[in-house]
């Protein structure tokens, strides 16, 4: 479904490395830059699950499950065996949460499996080539940094959250000045306050960097793959090689999409774990 290189191959990767954004400007220049594309996908993926799971719990039954709900039960009890084994508190929020971070990461992660010339195959068919060689549109909203880092914010404002209904605000304070490094004597107490607080807010800034990081890389770097290959197979290898390593590639990535997916809802749990215990 790729279509022919304009400029060659940098050209086209490049062209499809570029977002569908708005621009936001005042006299004094651009303030706000508006992926939609991110947004869009993100948000139908999104949707998309809540209303699957929602229609499967609307209609399941104890009997003999239908193949769609025996799917979202299998979902749902893996995703909730990973919170028991890690988090031993109540999970009335906590799996539900990790449920959807798995699912909603997962749909978006797996959009890199679409062909990579779909979008601009789509505007070609309806609006004409010459609008869509013009036009932007990026499938995986987890190959874009903003959706990784904005993901990663929401996950640690959670875990900080947690910390604090455990804790109470005024224990999560002293937890921040006080841990790891403890001591017994007054005036030792007030000099390892700010080493204490300095180690805290790198950890809690360090969280959301790897979170978000993690998942961007490799989702960056599949989509790039797939890029390289829809490239060659129009401009050098041909239609047929083209298609046999991009499957071959499809089928590694599957692990990668399911494995990164994984990751950060293990992550989340882990931080919201740790978040809630007592030092």
């Amino acid at each position: 479904m790729a279509s022919e290189p304009q400029g060659g191959l940098t050209e086209y990767i490049q062209h499809h490395l570029n977002h569908m954004t708005v621009n936001f400007s005042t006299d004094h220049g651009t303030f706000w830059n508006l992926r939609v594309d991110s947004l869009a996908v993100s948000f139908v993926l999104g949707a998309a699950f809540c209303l699957w799971f929602w229609l499967f719990a609307r209609k399941a039954t104890s009997g003999v499950p239908s193949k769609g709900q025996a799917l979202v039960e299998l979902a749902i009890e893996f995703v909730d065996t990973q919170v028991k084994d890690t988090f031993h508190g109540d999970r009335r929020t906590v799996t539900p949460l990790a449920l959807s971070i798995f699912m909603w990461v997962f749909f978006m992660n797996a959009m890199d499996l679409l062909p990579v010339d779909l979008a601009g195959w789509l505007v070609h068919t309806f609006a004409g080539a010459e609008t869509a060689h013009h036009t932007y549109f990026r499938m995986v909203p987890t190959a874009d940094i903003n959706t990784t880092i904005g993901l990663s914010l929401a996950v640690i404002l959670i875990v900080i959250g947690h910390g604090i209904k455990a804790k109470g605000g005024f224990g999560y304070g002293k937890e921040m000045l006080t841990a790891p490094f403890h001591a017994e004597s007054m005036p030792a107490k007030i000099i390892l306050l700010i080493p204490n607080l300095l180690l805290n807010v790198v950890e809690t800034l360090s969280k959301p960097v790897s979170l978000a990081m993690r998942l961007f890389g490799n989702m960056y770097g599949g989509e790039l793959v797939f890029m390289l290959i829809a490239g060659l197979m129009v401009s050098w290898i041909g239609f047929v090689p083209g298609v046999v390593f991009n499957t071959a590639w499809a089928i590694f990535h599957i692990l990668i999409i399911a494995l990164q997916a994984f990751i950060f809802m293990m992550l989340t749990i882990v931080y919201i774990a740790t978040a809630r215990e007592h030092h």
